[in-house]
């Protein structure tokens, strides 16, 4: 056994017998868009956190410690200026809800957005005050940052989040945290294709999946997406495989997205290519995970744990 605090780790899952379950609509599928709404968030010298951030973004080069880096700056401004606007008009001439993992920091600094996200009921999940590391504070200390996220995410779009995506890691305290403030759930997990339930002390806490490999955040790691169209090959295969097994149980599908990359022309093309696909295959419920959770709060309460 380890000697680290916090949570047990849960190696079995559902194992061999798969959950029999349905969707809404007998759907085979339901596909989770995710909007990462972070840009400004990141580290930078111009934020006054003494470093810039080095991750997620897509120049030749940096800057040295102690200076600016204008270019990185100049890719998350592309991604609040440009790539959410573009990726708001593909998904508005599609009506698919969204879910916005969304920092405090940037839905208090583009009305605008915040403004499609009530206009269009999206819905706002928190991930965080900006880019923060939660391990790196106190328990008192990252529980009083995560009150002031539901605070000014409430405050914005008028209704607080009621799922959580943690920037970097969680922290053995966050799940914990997350059931004390009334979350619904959270994505803190690539553990699934499949919501499932975790024991934190006497509770039982909904846990909806997410996932980096149908990801955009692959085209800025090694190994990752070469060109758009391994993004569509990805997203293709990885639908058309779950909406196969779907016939007899069906499955969940997280596509993460982040407006300074899936924004790109070239990137939106095969966004689109993609949901034109799922959409001619049928059987598929394009869902905000909020939705994705009460369904299962409501019918699968069955395959709560039974250790807490």
């Amino acid at each position: 056994m380890s000697d680290f605090q916090g949570p047990d780790r849960d190696l079995v899952g559902y194992g061999r017998d798969l959950p029999q379950v349905r969707w809404p609509g007998e759907a085979r599928v339901a596909v989770s868009f995710v909007m990462n709404w972070e840009e400004g968030s990141e580290h930078s010298y111009w934020a006054g956190d003494g470093k810039n951030t080095v991750g997620m973004s897509e120049t030749p080069g940096h800057t040295p410690p102690g200076i600016r880096d204008l270019g990185i700056e100049s890719v998350y401004e592309y991604g609040s200026r440009t790539g959410i606007w573009r990726l708001q008009r593909l998904f508005d001439s599609y009506d698919i809800p969204l879910t916005f993992f969304t920092t405090a920091w940037t839905i208090d600094r583009y009305e605008d957005v915040t403004a499609w996200i009530r206009e269009k009921g999206h819905e706002p999940a928190g991930h965080g005050l900006r880019w923060e590391r939660m391990w790196e504070f106190s328990r008192d200390e990252e529980h009083a940052r995560l009150k002031e996220c539901i605070e000014v995410i409430e405050h914005h779009v008028g209704e607080r989040p009621l799922g959580w995506y943690s920037r970097y890691s969680p922290s053995i305290h966050t799940r914990e945290l997350l059931v004390a403030e009334g979350f619904t759930y959270d994505s803190d997990s690539y553990a699934d294709d499949l919501p499932y339930f975790a024991s934190v002390g006497q509770a039982q806490h909904l846990v909806v999946p997410y996932s980096m490999t149908t990801n955009d955040g692959r085209f800025t790691t090694a190994p990752g997406y070469t060109d758009p169209a391994a993004f569509l090959d990805h997203m293709v295969r990885a639908f058309d495989y779950l909406w196969d097994e779907g016939e007899q149980v069906p499955k969940m599908m997280s596509i993460g997205l982040h407006p300074r990359l899936a924004g790109q022309p070239a990137r939106a093309h095969s966004l689109k290519a993609f949901i034109d696909h799922a959409g001619s295959k049928g059987s598929v419920w394009f869902a905000k995970r909020l939705d994705i959770a009460g369904w299962w709060l409501d019918h699968y309460r069955e395959f709560e744990t039974t250790d807490s």
